[in-house]
């Protein structure tokens, strides 16, 4: 027999046929089929007829499998109830109640009704119940940290208050831009206050106008009018004023700890990190001899309570503290260091009026409540958080708030590894800066490094600053300077940790003034920094603005630019103010008294004016009473 093309059927039955030893294919005989059994059975015929006859159960299980993949047996499964009448059995339906009505008692039918049994083991109805906010959880949080380090907490139930204890008391002068309408928000009913505490009052005045304790002060006359305005406080420090003076009048000091959570208003413009009103968290702590160390172990110690070990200390500005700080933590998630709050030590100027003893220092510490809730529970938008668009649901459904990390034995090694890790690095950057002091490039982002030659009359200043904001100001004091000291000579580097993406750009003119023979010389390095015009480092100067306090106080010609110019307390104000901008809108609104003065802080250009020049340039605002500002500046000898 020679295999010829067949059907599928027919390759289904040979195959089975070949599978089960019936038949046999001789290749070498041209593909020939034989026989090799004299007689077969045919099983599977003979499994489809018990089962046509009911004995199914007598075929093998392999079989079936084998039989339902050809799809020849169709396994169906019959369920059969028997239904008899029961004791309830009736041919209507009737709904059993539940429970007694008044109608029922009045007509007597409950005694022949059926009431439904009680099931004693369904679940109630979930009740309606309060939830609390995601803000009062970490707020509890915090409050529960600041106990069990020993802190009182402080009655912040005053959200009014004078602007006496908000600024004055602060030795904030009275023409901050803070102060302003723009960034506050003033009471008008009752519009001032008129109960304070005289002596204290008289104290402040003349810290404010002639100085005092050790300090020059302002040098304006302060006005009670200005001070007893009302407004809403726009920092809960006005209460730590408060709590510090009450402990100064005590016949006998004694060490205080305190702290508050509660709101503070300010006129912000709404976006998705800033509203009008938020949350301010402080720590305050006063004793004897406290020092900056002192600030910096207490930080650990707090931060360590909320599962945050590795901290950084930025050197920062603030109208009353000095020294400042910015405090940084490294996010794991981001991969990168950020902002978590700001620190300090009050000044004299604050706290000796009150009646504190010379030798008691209060160090301190702030940051909000909404910025670690958002991160917490993973929202973005703050108006997600407080306001009208709030989701319900979310409140009633977000968990427990723990805000310190688990301590396993895992995290206690990756914790001691970290701070081998941060100890090395801190060596490795002790040796960054003592080679580059070799070669004269000193500190790092952002930083001024000041120097003197051996030879008299020669010197350095070498400027680093990150490559979006550079010191234009520099390049505008040029011909300044070089009236000042005969020559100056200036250069441009830029530094080997920019990333090669990073564009610089020359901020000064083609120099042709022999370096050596320079009376000056002004180095700037573009470095990569985080923060335009702001940066740390060892014996540095911090900010623009202290750059050309620092010039002007150095070369007498350039003193009636700051410190010989009568109007030294606006100049001030406004330099700080420069310094705080963060964004062009902010910079905008601080050029707005240009609209009717011809510099910013009095009849004659300034430090101010030259600070702003930068900020104009580098943020390329160009409004009409900018450009005549600026063509003011040039008829001066000062552009950008």
């Amino acid at each position: 027999m020679i295999m010829m093309p067949a059907s599928p059927v027919l390759q289904v039955g040979f195959s089975k046929a070949m599978s089960a030893g019936w038949i046999s294919m001789d290749k070498a005989d041209g593909g020939k089929v034989k026989r090799k059994v004299a007689t077969i059975v045919d099983t599977v015929q003979a499994n489809l007829n018990l089962v046509s006859e009911g004995k199914g159960e007598e075929v093998e299980e392999k079989a079936k499998v084998e039989l339902k993949k050809r799809k020849l047996l169709e396994e169906v499964t019959e369920k059969i109830w028997l239904v008899r009448k029961g004791e309830n059995f009736s041919t209507t339906i009737e709904k059993v109640p539940s429970e007694i009505t008044p109608e029922m008692i009045q007509n007597g039918s409950w005694k022949k009704t059926n009431f439904k049994a009680y099931n004693m083991e369904a679940l109630g109805v979930q009740p309606s119940s309060g939830h609390l906010h995601p803000l009062l959880k970490v707020r509890a949080e915090y409050r529960q940290i600041f106990l069990e380090m020993g802190f009182s907490e402080m009655p912040t139930n005053n959200y009014m208050e004078s602007s006496f204890w908000n600024f004055d008391a602060l030795f904030q002068p009275q023409q901050h831009p803070a102060r302003d309408a723009h960034d506050t928000f003033f009471i008008s009913n009752p519009a001032t206050s008129e109960h304070f505490p005289g002596k204290y009052v008289e104290r402040v005045k003349e810290v404010h106008s002639s100085g005092g304790y050790g300090s020059q002060g302002y040098g304006y006359d302060w006005k009670m009018e200005e001070a007893s305005k009302n407004l809403l406080r726009t920092h809960t420090t006005a209460v730590s004023a408060r709590m510090l003076y009450k402990l100064a009048q005590q016949k006998e000091f004694q060490p205080q700890k305190y702290f508050s959570i509660d709101r503070v208003f300010r006129n912000e413009t709404l976006d998705a990190t800033h509203l009008a009103e938020f949350h301010q968290i402080e720590g305050v702590i006063a004793d004897r001899g406290l020092t900056l160390g002192d600030l910096i172990g207490s930080l650990h110690q707090f931060f360590h309570k909320l599962g945050i070990e590795r901290l950084r200390f930025k050197p920062a500005y603030n109208p009353y503290t000095e020294p400042s700080m910015e405090i940084f933590a490294y996010h794991p998630g981001l991969a990168k260091w950020v902002e978590i709050g700001n620190s300090g030590m009050f000044r004299p100027e604050m706290l000796l009026p009150m009646g504190l003893p010379e030798d008691v220092r209060v160090i301190a510490w702030g940051l909000s409540l909404e910025r670690p809730t958002m991160i917490k529970y993973g929202i973005d938008n703050i108006r997600d958080l407080v306001g009208h668009k709030v989701d319900l649901g979310m409140v009633q459904s977000n968990p427990l708030c723990r805000l310190a990390a688990p301590d396993t034995p895992e995290e206690r090694r990756l914790k001691a590894l970290n701070a081998r890790w941060e100890r090395i690095t801190s060596r490795l950057e002790v040796l960054r800066r003592r080679v580059e002091a070799m070669v004269e490039e000193q500190g790092e982002g952002g930083v001024v490094q000041v120097g003197r030659r051996k030879e008299a009359g020669l010197g350095d200043l070498v400027v680093h600053c990150p490559p979006t904001a550079p010191p234009l100001s520099l390049a505008a004091l040029l011909p300044a300077l070089t009236k000042e000291v005969g020559s100056v000579y200036t250069s441009t580097h830029r530094h080997s940790s920019l990333p090669p993406s990073s564009t610089t750009k020359d901020i000064f003119p083609p120099c042709t003034v022999d370096r050596r023979g320079a009376g000056l010389r002004v180095t700037v390095i573009h470095t990569s920094t985080s923060e335009a015009r702001v940066a740390e480092g060892r014996g540095g100067l911090r900010g623009e603005g202290n750059i050309l306090r620092y010039l002007t106080r150095h070369y007498p010609g350039l003193a009636p630019l700051y410190e010989g110019s009568a109007c030294l307390p606006a100049i001030d104000a406004q330099v700080d103010a420069l310094h705080a901008a963060g964004n062009k809108h902010q910079v905008t609104r601080l050029l707005a008294p240009l609209d009717s003065s011809a510099f910013l802080a009095g009849p004659l250009p300034s430090i101010a004016d030259l600070q702003a020049l930068s900020l104009v340039a580098s943020y390329n605002i160009d409004t009409p009473h900018v450009r005549a500002w600026r063509a003011r500046m040039a008829e001066q000898g000062f552009k950008v």
